[in-house]
């Protein structure tokens, strides 16, 4: 039986409220780490996962948690992702961390709750907005509660490419093909809020380079209850629990393939 999504929404709300909020544009200086090298972790991503944590434990004892930092800290629960199969919460407390500890407003909660290997509901909350975003499987997207739908798509697309993902000596070519027929724009540095605008129509694709669990299954999901096609640049479902590299994302399946033959390696 799946989780209550209203509630799980509140546990997010609340974390958000108690843990993050208060700490924006208020972070000391010895509230700020670096884990790796230009890869932050703050006290407000910290204490939201450990609430959030023992939030969703409780709705669903048993269920294994993974959070971002609880990975960072114990690298043996990506091994878990690979082979669990029953209830499976996936928490990144706050994405878009750089952008936090600058005191940029764009940053989100992301969630997601998986059962045999797929994503079956997941929640991306803007604090700053106040604004939660949400899906479940076959039941479609949801903007505080109102549905989410793509509906039509403007003639020239705009959207975002992680050059990472291309062979560097082809980064300049495949750069000029895309720009001969698409709108670029920058990393917002949030995968979170990359998916609230694509499901609201602002932006029609994304491909995102090496995946991660905490950044990617939410938002996978909110974009295709909303009505975009995304899955790995090899063609090969994407799963939550794979970490491989190549997730692209398009408002629909056409523009998928015309972005996906001028990315994807010959």
């Amino acid at each position: 039986m799946s989780p209550d999504s209203e509630r799980v929404a509140n546990f997010i709300r609340e974390t958000a409220e108690a843990d993050i909020m208060p700490r924006f544009r208020s972070l000391a200086a010895h509230e700020v780490i670096e884990k790796n090298p230009g890869d932050l972790v703050t006290v407000a991503d910290q204490d939201a996962e450990e609430r959030l944590t023992r939030m969703l434990r409780g709705l669903t004892p048993g269920a294994l948690v993974v959070g971002e930092e609880a990975a960072h800290a114990a690298p043996n629960l990506l091994d878990q992702l690979d082979e669990e199969q029953g209830p499976l919460w996936i928490i990144d407390p706050v994405d878009g961390t750089a952008n936090f500890a600058a005191s940029r407003p764009v940053f989100a909660v992301m969630v997601a709750y998986v059962e045999a290997g797929e994503t079956r509901m997941g929640w991306i909350y803007d604090p700053v907005e106040k604004v939660m975003t949400s899906a479940e499987l076959g039941s479609g997207a949801r903007r505080d509660g109102k549905p989410l739908r793509i509906d039509g798509q403007p003639s020239r697309l705009t959207g975002r490419v992680n050059f990472g993902l291309i062979e560097r000596d082809a980064r300049p070519s495949v750069r000029q093909r895309l720009e001969e027929s698409f709108n670029l724009e920058k990393s917002m540095s949030c995968a979170g809020q990359e998916f609230i605008s694509m499901a609201r129509g602002n932006a029609q694709f994304r491909l995102y380079n090496r995946l991660w669990a905490w950044d990617h299954a939410p938002g996978v999901l909110v974009v295709r209850e909303a009505g975009c096609h995304a899955d790995r640049q090899d063609e090969n479902p994407y799963r939550p629990t794979e970490r491989t590299r190549g997730l692209l994302c398009a408002s629909d399946i056409d523009s998928w393939h015309r972005i996906n033959d001028i990315v994807r390696p010959d």
